[in-house]
């Protein structure tokens, strides 16, 4: 069923009655400490003070006038842009948004971009239809949605051949991985369609309302070709009953589809905020052929919160794949030793183990039909799940201490079932966590380990297991979308861990925030850095807005480097100092800049840094909230120690698999000194690699960042921004103070009012010319004319308003909806032509229709003539012949 706009016609009596009231009040909204803003109106004025009457109550309240915030006449209830808004304030857009929400629309537009509100529920608006309904549509055309955006991008990428972007961005539990699933759901299906329908050039022009907010892309156009929307049919790909079209999907199509249920298995996890949270962030780019059908896809990844499998909060789980391989793993958990159930196993059992509405069996059933698809091989699979196998037998090693403090393996069955499925030797596993062998001056020794370090040998190798086990598993699924071409482009969607404020917030959180901090820094830059910075450079009169936040400040705090050195920076030289700690980290932190500096040496983000005043750690003033970090374990995170004795042992493993997963470290010779294990940070050290061999975790992240940050300056971006309605997980509840939170942090607000200050929309002189001369015969004469003048006289010629408009060096600007309204009247006289031009095609036509019968009556009307004269005359000849008879007989009586 197509997907319906919010009803007007049901609420018409209601709307006219809540009209005449607000015409006879001044309605406003006031600030409330529990609610945000609550409506009221403006009994009386005293100086500066107003005296309010409240809606719900009819209590008085006494309120600063600049306090108060216009009311929006309800005519303005559930606008579907809130740029359309006449009064744009904090409250009537969390008021509109609120209304929408509880009527089940989930999605607004907000000048720019698409806001989008978790609905803590399935809705039917994600069908087959649904897909149909937006395919070849404008933003104005249908209701706001996730598939406008991707068929926005999809459009430009084939109209402008540029690589598009689709950043889906917000807190944890806002809906991002859901947002993500549906664009890749869209693509795959109109790009399938594309793939099996028959070109057609018949569709007629479509014709939109004139007020509609067109374009929501600051820097896009209109389209230089428009036979890329247009050259397709928009014919479904399924039947009206709604069967679903992955009937009609390709191979390609749908392994891409099934790569995401596979993913969330390995990566996402139940946390307190989220049931299905991306423990790690990926940025899928779907390539596309010329013709606009998918040519393959690649995903990277980013950041896996690997430290998951051995420790986590009580109200958590893992990884969702170790209870679906619990729950439904049959004969397979018999072949990989997993007699026990989940109380059995002491990575599982410390936290929660079921989640409400989920079925660990039924998503297992999904995850083995996806890895089918995919084209994992059964061997492939079971190796998949070998790791996690061992993982949770590791989990089950029982270490203890002798009187000497020696770690002791009293149990060696468990270690059994380990190197079983690893395919490595008892001995040398078990010798390796409790006496590796380490190098002490010349000589090679064995050095017995305490219980506590054994454990963390443990605890470090289950976390490189399941980190290198998911990488390959990555790469496994690449190799089987991947088709790369020279000629293709692509859509590239980000998903990736929301920014995150726990109770307790350590070293991975401070990576995911500082991810999220450079988005949405990319976001501002994108949107209003650049937005101002063109307008100076067409030389259009701009006064200078500050929109959004500077977040510079805190991203050169955490990721400096030279002097102003950043908190990764310290990190990475803490590592390195033979006695360093993480109170020694910490107190060098709050030397550098808790302490008085001068003006001339003061680091840029001093000013976003606080050091804590109970716990070991400090506070960062990040763009969505101030984050106090507890540093306990930050150096041996940074450094991600190995036991090299181990990985050695792994990578001579008799199983391929898991000896690939260790084949760097095959060569590796073990080296270390009697003050603690051998790990691959003292390897680095010793064997003097060049720079550049080994990088601690904070290191590679920035790298990978900047290397997602270098992929989307390259592209044409488009945002959606995910929105938490509430922290109870609850539908059709909004949390009024948690939204607005949201709101201001992720630039919604900023992003509205330069929609409407500023031009949004812009066309090259030429482009202008080409397109819209059609609209304005006569006006320019023929022979060269500068572009700029002929804009003026057009312009001057559509009678468009100069506040609407500007016109700079080499583009011409327009507010948004104006070029929607060109687009129209353009729309309407080509209409007009090609009906003409049908028209007169038709009447030729029936004149030669209507000759050729005229030409064919004649014809039969000489023919039919010359017919009657043949007939007369054999008739004439045959009575000449009877005249005769009488004549030659006449001497016969009888015959007379």
């Amino acid at each position: 069923m197509p997907m319906p706009r919010l009803s007007q016609s049901a609420e018409a009596a209601r709307a006219a009655a809540l009209q005449a009231e607000f015409n006879e009040k001044k309605w406003v909204w006031v600030p409330d400490d529990k609610e945000g803003y609550l409506a009221g109106w403006v009994n009386k004025e005293e100086g500066d003070i107003g005296e309010i009457i409240m809606a719900a109550g009819g209590d008085f309240r006494r309120v600063p006038l600049y306090a108060l915030s216009k009311m929006n006449p309800p005519k303005f209830d559930r606008v579907e842009d809130i740029a359309d808004l006449t009064f744009l304030n904090e409250a009537s857009v969390v008021h509109n948004l609120r209304l929408r929400y509880g009527s089940g629309a989930i999605y607004t537009y907000s000048g720019l971009f698409l806001v989008a509100i978790n609905p803590y529920q399935s809705l039917p608006l994600y069908s087959d239809a649904i897909i149909q309904q937006y395919r070849n549509k404008r933003r104005d055309e249908n209701p706001p949605h996730i598939f406008a955006v991707a068929e926005r991008a999809w459009v430009n990428m084939g109209e402008e051949r540029e690589n598009q972007s689709i950043l889906i961005t917000g807190e944890s539990g806002a809906g991002k991985t859901e947002s993500t699933k549906k664009v890749i759901q869209y693509l795959a299906a109109i790009a399938t369609d594309v793939h099996t329908s028959p070109p057609s050039h018949s569709r007629s022009p479509t014709l939109t309302s004139s007020n509609s907010f067109a374009s929501s892309m600051p820097t896009t156009g209109l389209p230089r070709n428009s036979s890329f929307r247009r050259s397709h049919n928009a014919s479904p790909s399924v039947s009206s009953t709604g069967l679903t079209a992955k009937g009609r999907l390709g191979l390609l199509e749908r392994q891409i589809l099934q790569a995401n249920p596979i993913l969330e298995a390995f990566g996402n996890a139940q946390t307190q905020r989220n049931n299905n949270s991306s423990r790690f962030g990926k940025f899928v780019r779907i390539t596309f052929a010329p013709d606009g059908s998918i040519a393959g896809a690649n995903i990277d990844w980013y950041l896996l919160e690997k430290s998951r499998v051995v420790v986590r909060s009580e109200a958590e789980r893992s990884f969702h794949v170790f209870y679906q391989l619990m729950a439904g793993g049959g004969a397979l958990k018999e072949s990989l030793l997993l007699g026990g159930a989940i109380e059995d196993y002491e990575y599982l059992n410390k936290s929660r183990r079921e989640v409400d509405g989920v079925d660990d069996l039924h998503e297992w059933s999904a995850l083995k039909s996806a890895l089918d698809i995919v084209g994992f091989t059964p061997a492939e699979q079971f190796d998949l799940f070998r790791i996690v196998a061992a993982i949770l037998h590791i989990g089950n090693i029982a270490i203890t201490s002798t009187r000497a403090d020696d770690a002791i393996m009293p149990d060696p069955s468990q270690a059994e079932r380990v190197c079983h499925l690893l395919g490595i030797p008892v001995a040398e596993f078990t010798r390796a966590v409790l006496r590796p062998r380490v190098l002490a001056g010349r000589e090679w020794v064995s050095q017995a380990r305490t219980r506590q370090q054994a454990l963390d040998e443990l605890s470090a190798l289950c976390k490189t297991l399941y980190e290198k086990s998911f990488g390959r598993l990555v790469d496994r699924i690449n190799e089987a979308l991947d088709r790369p071409s020279s000629k293709s482009t692509f859509i590239g969607v980000l998903d990736i861990a929301g920014f995150e404020i726990f109770e307790i917030n350590t070293y991975e959180q401070l990576l995911i925030n500082y991810t999220n901090e450079k988005l949405q820094q990319f976001f501002n830059h994108h949107m209003f850095v650049l937005e101002q910075e063109e307008y100076a450079r067409e030389g259009i009169h701009w006064d200078y807005v500050n929109f959004g936040l500077d977040l510079q400040p805190t991203i050169d705090l955490i990721e400096a480097t030279g002097n102003a050195i950043g908190i990764l920076s310290c990190l990475d030289e803490e590592c390195i100092m033979p006695k360093a700690t993480d109170l020694t980290f910490t107190n060098k932190l709050s030397g550098l800049w808790a302490g008085a500096t001068g003006e001339d040496d003061e680091h840029p983000g001093k000013q976003k840094f606080e050091p804590a005043r109970f716990a070991q750690g400090f506070l960062i003033q990040h763009y969505a909230a101030k984050v106090e970090y507890r540093t306990d374990g930050w150096l041996e995170k940074n450094k991600d120690p190995l036991n090299d004795n181990v990985t050695r042992v792994l990578a001579a493993s008799s199983e391929r698999y898991v000896a690939a997963l260790f084949a760097e470290y095959s060569d590796v010779p073990v080296s270390s000194g009697p003050g603690g294990p051998g790990n691959m940070f003292t390897v680095a050290k010793k064997r003097g690699l060049k720079k550049g061999a080994f990088r601690t975790v904070g290191q590679r992240h920035k790298e990978q960042l900047a290397s997602l940050m270098s992929q989307l300056q390259a592209t044409q971006p488009h945002f959606v921004r995910c929105i938490v309605p509430n922290a109870h997980k609850k539908p059709g509840r909004v949390d009024v103070p948690l939204v607005l939170d949201q709101l201001r942090c992720n630039g919604v607000l900023e992003g509205i009012r330069i929609a409407r200050l500023g031009y949004p929309n812009r066309l090259p002189f030429v482009e202008f010319r080409q397109r819209y001369e059609v609209l304005t015969p006569g006006i320019i004469p023929p022979g060269y004319m500068d572009g700029r003048e002929a804009c003026r006289r057009m312009v001057k010629t559509l009678d468009l308003d100069d506040s609407i408009y500007k016109i700079g060096t080499s583009k011409i600007f327009f507010k948004a909806g104006v070029l929607a309204e060109l687009e129209e009247r353009r729309d309407l006289l080509l209409f007009d032509i090609f009906s003409r031009l049908q028209a007169v095609a038709r009447m030729w036509t029936a004149r030669r229709q209507i000759k050729k019968i005229l030409n064919r009556a004649i014809a039969i009307r000489n023919n039919t003539a010359e017919c009657k004269g043949v007939w007369r005359i054999a008739r004439l000849a045959l009575v000449a012949t009877l005249h005769k008879g009488p004549t030659s007989s006449c001497g016969n009586p009888k015959r007379r």
